[in-house]
């Protein structure tokens, strides 16, 4: 069984540290037991980064998003079938089909490595900004590829298109930045606890630090639609020589430092989860861009704008996010 922890947040104020100064010891990450989250095109990456490493990552919590490869490599299809409308309907066989066609060809793992991975999913009724029927297709897939009592399906509760938390954000029911929505919900610990299982409650306060690091330095080429800096949450153990698990946790279009500072790095409730349980939490970004290749809204890359082979493990971002895992967990720093 592969296993992953993970933790919430606190309202005090996080040193940051440089990745040279802070982790210049190796971590012991296991990564073998990776999990992944995230909202909207980071829910959309989520479960292309689940797929495209089912060998390493064991679960996925996915907010407001749609089935894999729904975008098909074409924003047209993207906008008319996968985000707040369905003028036709999606072909899921079609996706899938393009998944085993995928592993065969060995651009992602066998889809047999999915069976007994646990899956949370979320759709709020008040969101607007991505159609239900979307986000019931990709429970559909699911359901096929892990197993129906591996998929936990959250769509009674009446959040808008964000990330819900017990207390921090805005209205809960408006789709405003930093597209964090004070729920009374906590999302983080829902998702973590269904994806991970027993885990230890969330701490209240945090003993870790908020570490930065360098993107581009630690991913090279494959990093450049990628903003310059990520961020990491590590506990205190684990920065003392503990061994840890990773969790992966992407942020929403619109959501990147650069659009709303470090909103969603501090404030869904992860980082206090990741804490009492030793998990490092990784929080990789984008950037905006109104240039070739067009991303105006610093989403990530759930329809092609990177290449064609964006949902694979040849995708770009998908392989410059698993390098950075893998480099902090060989120590490596920005120098």
């Amino acid at each position: 069984m592969k296993i992953a922890h993970l933790s919430l947040l606190s309202a005090i104020c996080l040193p940051v540290y440089a990745i040279a100064d802070s982790t210049s010891a190796k971590l012991k990450l296991d990564l073998s037991d990776i999990t992944v989250s995230g909202l909207s095109s980071g829910g959309y990456m989520a479960t292309q980064f689940h797929i495209a490493h089912s060998d390493k990552v064991s679960g996925a919590g996915i907010i407001a998003a749609g089935p894999y490869y729904c975008g098909q490599n074409d924003i047209t299809v993207a906008l008319n079938q996968c985000v707040s409308k369905m003028e036709t309907p999606v072909d899921l066989a079609l996706l899938n089909n393009s998944a085993t066609k995928w592993a065969q060809e060995g651009k992602i793992p066998s889809l047999e490595n999915l069976k007994g991975d646990k899956v949370w999913l979320l759709h709020g009724t008040k969101d607007s900004k991505v159609t239900p029927a979307a986000t019931e297709l990709l429970h559909t897939q699911y359901k096929n590829w892990v197993g129906v009592q591996n998929v936990t399906y959250v769509n009674d509760k009446p959040f808008a298109h964000l990330f819900p938390t017990k207390e921090k954000g805005g209205s809960c029911l408006t789709s405003d930045a930093p597209y964090l929505g004070n729920c009374d919900y906590d999302a983080a610990g829902a998702m973590l606890q269904a994806v991970v299982g027993d885990l230890a409650p969330p701490s209240g306060e945090l003993s870790g630090e908020i570490v930065e690091f360098s993107q581009s330095k630690l991913a090279g080429e494959s990093a450049k639609t990628m903003a310059e800096t990520g961020y990491t949450y590590i506990p205190k153990p684990c920065l003392e020589g503990a061994e840890c698990k990773v969790h992966i946790s992407f942020h929403g279009c619109n959501q990147y430092a650069e659009a709303i500072g470090k909103d969603y790095v501090l404030n869904t409730g992860i980082n206090e989860w990741a804490d009492s349980n030793n998990i490092v939490v990784v929080y990789p970004q984008t950037k905006k861009s109104i240039f070739m290749p067009l991303n105006p809204q610093g989403c990530w890359d759930w329809w092609g704008y990177t290449s064609a082979d964006y949902a694979t493990a040849d995708g770009h971002q998908i392989t410059a996010v698993m390098t950075i895992v893998e480099k902090l967990a060989a120590g490596d720093n920005n120098d």
